[in-house]
């Protein structure tokens, strides 16, 4: 071979050797931008979370069976549903507990990046924030002394009744009930213990919640169960509204939870039933004004 062709090989070789590095180099900060953008998800999406890496939950607790206990030891139905929710996005959570009635305030503000507390999803509420899907469906339990003459809710008007305040229930006995006076109170289950004092006629509560506490606590019974808000009576996370990021998210999440089973066996555990069609088909598609 002669030196003038040895040189073009050695040269040639030169060039592969140089692309094959280059080659080499590319892959290797592919996989570093790849691994700075798995976030939350993997998909380097921005919640716009207040702590990163944390769903930061308002709880109001206690509303067995949805939300027990007190922060960091909570437990209910909620909090099965968004430790999923959380889950499925690969973040942790933080609960705080707050009151129900500035709850929607204190998340529309930022002060939270969701809540958990068992919450209607109506247009009112929705000047403030902004709902996910529905992940339950309600009714109301009018609840009464063992022995009572009132056994529906149109024996309610003159009476005095009790619900928790800023709730449907609430909503419901001041407009419809015809009630003589209606006593709103932090928690619903102080509803309920005023009832057996004789402070007041009737309490209008969740029905989960009632039949949870009646199972507890004897003395009263549910004599009468509707819908006091709209038909059906449809509970949602609240979020922001200028955060449609995360809520998309819970919503997708959601939507894996409705598909692979795990929100009708959350349903089952803490319901005793299936959950139905209007919560595993249902999206939320309310307007923001009433």
């Amino acid at each position: 071979m002669s030196r003038t062709r040895l040189w073009a090989v050695i040269g040639l070789l030169a060039l592969f050797a140089t692309a094959f590095v280059a080659a080499g180099c590319g892959d290797d900060d592919d996989d570093d931008d790849g691994g700075t953008e798995t976030t939350a998800a993997g998909g380097g999406e921005d919640f716009g979370l207040i702590n990163e890496g944390t769903l930061f939950i308002g709880v109001d607790t206690p509303y067995p069976p949805f939300e027990q206990g007190q922060p960091p030891n909570v437990t209910g139905y909620d909090i099965d549903i968004l430790n999923a929710i959380a889950e499925g996005l690969g973040l942790e959570t933080e609960y705080q507990d707050t009151g129900f009635a500035t709850i929607f305030r204190d998340v529309g503000a930022g002060q939270f990046d969701t809540a958990a507390a068992a919450s209607t999803i109506k247009p009112g509420r929705e000047k403030e924030v902004d709902f996910t899907d529905p992940y339950y469906a309600s009714a109301t339990a009018l609840v009464v002394e063992e022995g009572s003459d009132i056994a529906t809710v149109d024996d309610l008007s003159g009476t005095i009744v009790g619900a928790q305040d800023g709730t449907v229930q609430e909503d419901y006995a001041n407009a419809e009930s015809g009630a003589a006076e209606v006593r709103g109170f932090p928690e619903g289950t102080t509803a309920l213990a005023q009832l057996l004092t004789g402070a007041i006629d009737a309490a209008l509560i969740d029905e989960a919640v009632a039949a949870d506490a009646l199972e507890k606590q004897g003395g009263l019974e549910i004599v009468d169960t509707f819908q006091a808000a709209a038909e059906p009576d449809l509970f949602g996370f609240a979020v922001a509204p200028q955060n449609d990021a995360l809520r998309e998210a819970m919503n997708e999440q959601l939507a894996t939870l409705k598909e692979d089973g795990t929100l009708d066996e959350a349903y089952q555990e803490w319901f005793g039933t299936e959950a139905p069609p209007e919560v595993l088909e249902g999206t939320n598609e309310l307007l923001t004004n009433d």
